[in-house]
């Protein structure tokens, strides 16, 4: 079957090469046939070229043929003007995220002309007051400490660094490609839950260990946590965090099975399983059962690793569960030293169609949430806040700083720069790019060096944008946003202020008695340290 795939991708370049060898043949008895031997040459040598270059992976697993997508490409300003005009939302998102990740990748202009492309009287178009005073910001090398009084080794994180996407799930150059970028412009390369590949480690670029239901990489041979191995993966200079996984934005709540036939020596060493045998990754954690067990889970992560900051990720799906874990962390005194928020609507990788679209709290609502919680425990300036979930833009950067994250994760917009083309084949293992694959011809596409400095340009020129928005809101450093410096069009005849749709709570609320903010009260009460089930 592989073979068969392989012959349909290089089948056009294949009988540009034989037409033209007919056509040269057949020009001893007629010196026409010179006229369709001279077009298949130079279509052979086109695709000669094409299987060489490093800049389009599309080409190099579709010599010839790859180039009809350029050609679509030209008309594509008018496809997108029928899209947006027939309401369908998710598409014309897709290919202006997409185009804007690709042109700054490349280091190409990246503005437009005729204004915006969104209409800007929606239910829900948002936009950042401007300053009439604005400021250059000359240095948008931004970053933050994270790490609080019990971590023994913070660490300088980049405001915007590479989500979890996990080796098995990416290719090996995928991967490299990924972490070579984070190496050369200073930022983080989250592994996913899926181990650390020797492909994570060849890059040199920061890492983020996932430890994941499965705790891949740390877990013993029935597949329970292994203190052990986790203490020997932590104590690499390259891991700079960790990060438990309870739940992810594209299918929170749900477990995983990689089946055995697609589990190579590779992925198999990454995380630590046998060959041969079916591989679960369960929807809970075995480690811990209650908010407390949690975060003295968080703690001995924190001592195994020597001091290294620890945290967790999760989608919001119950806001009681959340305060139980809050409850879990004055009870035990535990503090992480980060928590990333995961959006539903992020996930680059395969899910059930109803979890992607039906479960867990988009990242806006469940940011908020978060940090109001932590601030009416009185822990907010204790913990850092991580936000994720298709923050592509500058924009989207900004306004998840104002409601109240310190720095942001991106998948999709680090695969866009890595040539991901949004075929949605990541579960086929036929990715025609070589990003969501492990068939070693399709990866081939990918360009390790000529995508990394792409992954370095995106990273660079996005923080340079974010850099000039918070300039012209009259402000020195994007960590200055606030909710008032956005507003929102409720409908087409009003608008709310950042302040009116996010407002931050009063510090330590939740510990005093009150009346205030009772939806907030009324689950805090419900919340407790030894369960994550409800008071009754």
């Amino acid at each position: 079957m592989k073979d068969l795939l392989t012959m349909e991708r290089y089948a056009t370049f294949a009988l540009c090469v034989l037409l033209a060898l007919v056509s040269l043949i057949a020009a001893i008895w007629s010196a026409w046939m010179l006229i369709p031997f001279g077009i298949f040459a130079a279509l052979s040598l086109l695709g000669v070229y094409d299987v060489v270059q490093p800049r389009h992976s599309i080409l190099r697993n579709y010599p010839i043929l790859g180039h009809m997508r350029f050609l679509f490409e030209g008309i594509r300003p008018e496809i997108r003007q029928y899209l947006i005009e027939s309401d369908q939302d998710e598409e014309p998102f897709s290919r202006d995220a997409r185009s804007l990740v690709y042109q700054r990748a490349k280091g190409v202009e990246d503005k437009r002309p005729f204004g915006t492309r969104q209409r800007v009287y929606d239910a829900g178009y948002s936009w950042l007051t401007h300053s009439i005073n604005p400021v250059h910001l000359a240095d948008t090398d931004f970053r933050v400490t994270i790490g609080n009084e019990d971590c023994k080794q913070p660490y300088q994180a980049s405001l915007y660094n590479i989500s979890a996407m996990s080796f098995g799930a990416l290719s090996a150059n995928a991967i490299l490609a990924l972490n070579k970028g984070a190496k050369m412009g200073g930022f983080a390369h989250d592994t996913g839950e899926g181990g650390i590949s020797r492909y994570h480690r060849e890059g040199g670029g920061d890492l983020i260990y996932e430890v994941g239901s499965g705790y891949f990489g740390c877990r013993n041979d029935d597949g329970n946590f292994s203190a052990e191995r986790f203490a020997e993966q932590a104590k690499d200079p390259q891991i700079k965090m960790v990060e438990v996984k309870l739940s992810q934005g594209a299918k929170p709540g749900h477990g995983g099975m990689l089946p055995a036939a697609k589990i190579s020596p590779e992925i198999a060493e990454a995380r630590g399983i046998p060959m041969g045998i079916d591989c679960e990754s369960p929807a809970s954690h075995s480690a811990f059962t209650t908010p407390i067990e949690m975060m003295e889970f968080v703690g001995l992560l924190r001592g195994l690793s020597d001091g290294k900051p620890v945290g967790f990720k999760l989608c919001i799906g119950h806001r009681r569960e959340f305060m139980c874990i809050v409850k879990g962390m004055l009870e035990t005194g535990v503090v992480p030293d980060f928590i990333v928020v995961d959006g539903k609507e992020g996930g680059t990788g395969a899910a059930p169609l109803e979890f992607a679209n039906h479960v867990g709290m988009p990242m806006v609502e469940g940011l908020h949430f978060v940090h109001n919680t932590l601030r009416g425990a009185g822990l907010r300036d204790r913990v850092k806040l991580g936000a994720a979930g298709k923050l592509i833009s500058a924009f989207d950067i900004a306004r998840a700083l104002a409601i109240g994250a310190d720095w942001c994760n991106s998948a999709r917009g680090y695969m866009f720069a890595i040539g991901c083309i949004q075929a949605q084949a990541c579960h086929t293992n036929h990715c025609p790019v070589g990003v969501a694959t492990q068939d070693p011809l399709r990866m081939r596409a990918l360009d390790v060096g000529n995508k990394s400095q792409r992954v370095a340009r995106f990273h660079s020129n996005t923080l340079k944008a974010l850099g000039d928005m918070a300039g012209s809101a009259g402000l020195t450093d994007p960590r200055a946003f606030l909710p008032r410096h956005f507003m929102a069009r409720r409908s087409d005849t009003s608008m709310v202020t950042g302040d009116e749709e996010f407002p931050y709570l009063p510090e330590g609320f939740l510990l005093k008695d009150g009346k205030d903010h009772a939806d907030y009260r009324a689950r805090w009460a419900r919340a407790r340290a030894e369960s994550f089930a409800a008071v009754d």
